[in-house]
């Protein structure tokens, strides 16, 4: 199992990396001619509704649009001469955690062990909390990533039948955009729509259009049929519990909280479930 996960991370850091790191910057030397088609779009607006848009508006968006690129150009410039220490560090925790899981996973029990020994004796009620996130939060870290390769996969298969630009980029991208849900894949349509439209516009052979009834489908099948599957086990939480989870702990902290949003709203379940309503609830946990 150990010399498995230091395959697989040696081919993520050699293997996958190096691929990624080509297709971003690729991406970033045709942002500028990205930018000037869809400055050319909107110039081209009044002209087919001129009853909805006005030329005045579009000169003034298309001017909003240069300031806001002029400045996002700066800020990229001066983050990349002023983060040459963050991209030190971030190279060190690239070989450290890894370490520091395999090592996690070797002695997991002795450090569970010591972890344990800085609790309370009388620790049922933790224990029985502890019991079902384990199995709870097991199964959905193990249906995520399964998620994650399935949905990534398959979407990357579909982009290079097709011949989309950035075909590994989006892809992983798609596949990440699960750990969010609802809002994750509605985010990712935004920039498979655009590569795919500045690529090909609206052909005669309809290859945008085969790229969105494909994205379409991939998410409607992840939603419908994978996820049923990957996760009839694990947290069994309503959707309605996902959406309050999703807006309570995003507006307590924001991205994180989102990002967070299913295991705390696990966690919360957990202790509802575990906790003692009565008294002989209370015996009967003790009694474990």
């Amino acid at each position: 199992v150990y010399s498995l996960f230091l395959v697989f991370m040696a081919f993520i850091l050699f293997g996958l990396m190096p691929l990624l790191s080509k297709q971003v910057s690729q991406f970033f030397q045709e942002v500028p001619e990205m930018m000037r088609n869809i400055q050319g779009l909107l110039l081209r607006l009044p002209e087919q509704y001129p009853d909805l848009v006005s030329e005045e508006y579009v000169w003034e968006l298309n001017s909003n649009l240069r300031d806001s690129f002029s400045a996002l150009g700066q800020n990229v410039l001066s983050f990349s001469l002023a983060s040459m220490p963050a991209v030190v560090t971030i190279l060190v925790y690239l070989i450290l955690v890894p370490l520091m899981i395999f090592f996690f996973l070797k002695d997991k029990v002795v450090v569970i062990d010591w972890m344990a020994s800085f609790l309370p004796k009388e620790r049922h009620l933790v224990n029985e909390v502890w019991i079902e996130m384990d199995a709870q939060i097991g199964n959905y870290v193990r249906g995520k990533f399964n998620e994650i390769l399935i949905v990534g996969s398959a979407s990357y298969i579909v982009f290079v039948i097709l011949g989309l630009n950035y075909a590994f980029l989006l892809a992983m991208v798609v596949g990440l955009s699960v750990l969010i849900p609802y809002i994750g894949a509605a985010i990712v349509t935004l920039p498979v729509a655009l590569v795919g439209y500045f690529q090909w516009g609206l052909n005669a052979d309809y290859n945008f259009t085969w790229l969105m009834i494909s994205y379409f489908v991939i998410q409607f099948l992840d939603g419908n049929v994978l996820v049923p599957i990957l996760f009839s086990e694990a947290v069994n939480l309503h959707p309605i519990a996902i959406i309050v989870a999703i807006l309570v702990f995003g507006g307590l902290w924001g991205f994180w909280g989102v990002f967070f949003a299913i295991p705390l709203a696990t966690l919360v379940k957990a202790l509802i479930n575990v906790w003692p309503i009565h008294e002989e609830d209370t015996k009967k946990i003790k009694k474990k």
